[in-house]
């Protein structure tokens, strides 16, 4: 039965990481252009010519197109990693290169998937976690990106945490959880705080806290020192390679969402005592 969860388990999670491409894709955008909005209406208020309003887009429409040639993506060229094998990575139109992103986005969320199927079941507690997965996934996916950890999926994932907690389904007790989302919010607020007041910089964003605060509501205060250590450490080691090797972006910014992401999954696979080993303390 264990075997059967991970396979049903695994094949639900193609199809949402097929959707989770749709989603880091989009929602930045969405984002830009709802900022876009808020600033025409203040111009608006002030004064100013109203701005035409721009089409709708939104993780519904307007429908998947080729960003080279506009070719309209059809339900057969849309199936997750077959679709991709099929057209050899390639615009069915233009023969355009399509990232290979997007089957691997496709085939990590269905790993992430088939594993809380195999430890969990095809049961509740399953599939709380299965969602936690991806939304961490979206998550570091989108913060790498574009340095954005959007507000539409840290906040439903602490609230997310704290209700799996009181229903007993995360296996974290929910004063645990509580105080869990608290300090993981407050400590990296204290660091921002303090790092901006010694040298005048922003050393991180908001979006940092609230996610560290969505891993401390679903593992626990005990659990918060272990992720962020490894966040920091393995943050360092790839901030450092890519400076050395001049892979830096603009700025110079690394983002430090995706090691949050990691030690959260890390904790979800081994708990979050093992990180302590795995990172040599």
């Amino acid at each position: 039965m264990a075997a059967l969860d991970a396979a049903l388990l695994g094949l639900l999670g193609l199809l949402v990481g097929s959707f989770l491409n749709v989603v880091i894709h989009r929602l930045p955008r969405m984002m830009e252009l709802r900022w876009a909005a808020e600033c025409a209406q203040l111009q608006a208020d002030a004064g100013a010519a109203p701005t035409p309003q721009p089409a709708a887009f939104n993780l519904m429409v307007p429908r998947s197109r080729c960003p080279h040639c506009g070719h309209q993506i059809r339900w057969f060229e849309n199936m997750p990693v077959v679709s991709y094998l099929a057209l050899r990575g390639r615009c069915g139109a233009c023969r355009a290169p399509i990232s290979a992103r997007y089957p691997l986005v496709e085939l990590a969320t269905a790993a992430l998937f088939a594993w809380c199927g195999w430890r969990w079941g095809l049961t509740p507690t399953g599939l709380v976690w299965s969602g936690f997965a991806a939304a961490v996934l979206a998550l570091a996916a989108i913060d790498w990106d574009t340095t954005l950890l959007p507000d539409d999926i840290t906040l439903p994932l602490v609230w997310a945490g704290l209700i799996a907690a009181g229903l007993g389904l995360s296996g974290t007790p929910l004063t645990h959880a509580l105080w869990g989302a608290v300090g993981g919010y407050l400590s990296l607020w204290l660091v921002y705080w303090g790092f901006k007041l010694a040298t005048g910089k922003e050393g991180m964003g908001y979006g940092d806290f609230k996610l560290f605060a969505a891993l401390g509501a679903w593992f626990g205060w005990p659990a918060l020192i272990p992720m962020i250590l490894m966040a920091s450490v393995i943050g360092a080691v790839v901030g450092i390679a890519l400076k050395v090797f001049s892979q830096l972006r603009e700025g110079g910014y690394v983002p430090f969402g995706p090691f949050l992401a990691l030690a959260g999954l890390t904790a979800m696979f081994f708990g979050p005592a093992s990180i302590l080993a795995v990172i040599g303390l």
